[in-house]
């Protein structure tokens, strides 16, 4: 069975599916952490977002790969573990800006729907229902408002001890909300037949009964 959960940045994606697939025994695949690789392969080589041709020659000669230790996802840049350097900021906006360019997301769809082939999955992004598995199962589309999001953003950052701005994190996540949703391949949207849940009022634990609730009343 494959599980698509979608949404924009912040709405909880990662966090919920990562929970739901840990408790129902599911594959859990984060494929923003697929393109936050790439987009690190651009930086590290001092390429711009704007400069497609190179972040599409970046793509085409890096191999990003994916493999599971314990249950979680580790990602690979050229056979190295990036996990902790694929959540900064500007790997955000990088990856943000790369994703809208169509040799981009057809090279990566490949590995997203291969690992989909093999297993019960959990797949989180901004494409899966509508694009990657279009015949997925079970469809949810997570949302929040912009002011949640980013204060959800803000806090996480804190934690992490790297100083930044509410205000500048609202900002950012607007304009990736506009990009995401505009771009000419694939735009963030719900899927005809997904459910939505708004997060913005609802603890982790509750959204996570919710789409047990629904992944069962699919399954039935």
């Amino acid at each position: 069975m494959n599980i698509a959960i979608d949404g924009p940045a912040g709405a909880g994606k990662s966090t919920i599916a990562k929970k739901v697939a840990s408790d129902i025994g599911y594959v859990y695949v984060d494929t923003g952490a697929i393109y936050r690789t790439l987009a690190l392969a651009c930086i590290r080589k001092g390429i711009t977002a704007d400069d497609e041709r190179n972040v599409c020659d970046i793509c085409k000669n890096t191999k990003v790969d994916i493999k599971y230790v314990d249950g979680e996802q580790i990602m690979l840049l050229d056979g190295e573990n990036v996990n902790a350097y694929i959540r900064s900021e500007d790997v955000s906006r990088m990856t943000s800006s790369i994703s809208v360019y169509k040799e981009v997301r057809e090279q990566l769809i490949d590995l997203q729907r291969y690992i989909a082939e093999k297993e019960n999955v959990i797949m989180d992004g901004r494409d899966i229902g509508t694009f990657v598995l279009p015949n997925a199962e079970v469809k949810v589309y997570l949302n929040a408002s912009v002011e949640t999001r980013a204060k959800r953003r803000y806090l996480e950052q804190k934690d992490k001890g790297v100083e930044c701005s509410l205000e500048d994190i609202e900002k950012d996540i607007k304009e990736r909300d506009y990009r995401d949703m505009h771009r000419d391949i694939a735009p963030l949207r719900k899927a005809d037949d997904a459910v939505e849940v708004d997060t913005s009022y609802m603890t982790i634990d509750e959204v996570v009964m919710k789409i047990k609730d629904i992944i069962k009343e699919k399954a039935e």
